[in-house]
């Protein structure tokens, strides 16, 4: 009698122990609406964007790796989510835990729009990232021409000098940004201008093969 009233025992104990973890199972996968802010504003769902702000969900809210819904919107290219996150309140100016900016993020991808609506609520230009590129740099190497104009039009240095003394035209022949080149150039880009290995924006160019952007810096008077 000892072996079915002990067996019985444990098959109640652990109906007991099931039960009990029921309800801290449903709380740990609950998802709260700032969560569910994130989710939708990576996607680019404006409807369900404003639905939970009304909500009450917070526009500054951060995933695991420091990126907000601001953030992420600017750097997927979702014009109308930045706009309506940035009316709403959010950080033009917060960073994630690599410390890139939503700036940094829309002048990555190129996305003019939205980085004309970070400027215009003067968002700022100057901070560097973890490994010390900034929104000029970003635009500049893999962006394109409307955005490296757009940061210049505030004021950003055309000739200003970044981590190794490399220059925004030096990151644009490197990646062979020829637009970008260009724009650089009319705004009176110095080819003479030389990083800490010795190196030019022709010299990187050519370096890189990126004939095309050589061509342009020849024409410009460049020399390795």
């Amino acid at each position: 009698m000892t072996a079915p009233r002990t067996a019985t025992t444990f098959r109640v104990a652990l109906i007991v122990l099931a039960l009990a973890m029921i309800p801290a199972i449903g709380a740990g996968q609950a998802r709260n609406i700032n969560f569910d802010l994130l989710v939708a504003a990576r996607a680019g769902k404006e409807t369900a964007v404003r639905a939970l702000l009304d909500q009450g969900a917070n526009p500054d809210s951060r995933d695991r790796l420091g990126d907000t819904p601001l953030n992420t919107a600017a750097r997927s290219g979702h014009s109308a989510v930045a706009k309506l996150l940035v009316e709403r309140g959010a950080d033009v100016n917060l960073g994630n835990l690599a410390r890139v900016t939503p700036l940094m993020s829309a002048a990555f991808g190129g996305h003019v729009e939205i980085v004309k609506l970070l400027l215009e609520r003067k968002a700022d230009v100057k901070p560097a990232d973890r490994v010390q590129k900034t929104a000029m740099i970003y635009a500049a190497g893999s962006g394109n021409a409307e955005c490296v104009q757009l940061l210049l039009d505030v004021g950003v240095d055309v000739n200003a000098r970044y981590a190794n003394n490399v220059t925004a035209l030096m990151w644009a022949a490197a990646y062979g940004k020829a637009e970008n080149v260009k724009r650089l150039l009319a705004r009176g880009a110095d080819v003479a201008a030389r990083d800490d290995r010795g190196k030019t924006a022709l010299a990187i160019a050519i370096e890189q093969r990126q004939p095309e952007v050589a061509d342009l810096l020849r024409a410009a008077g460049a020399h390795e």
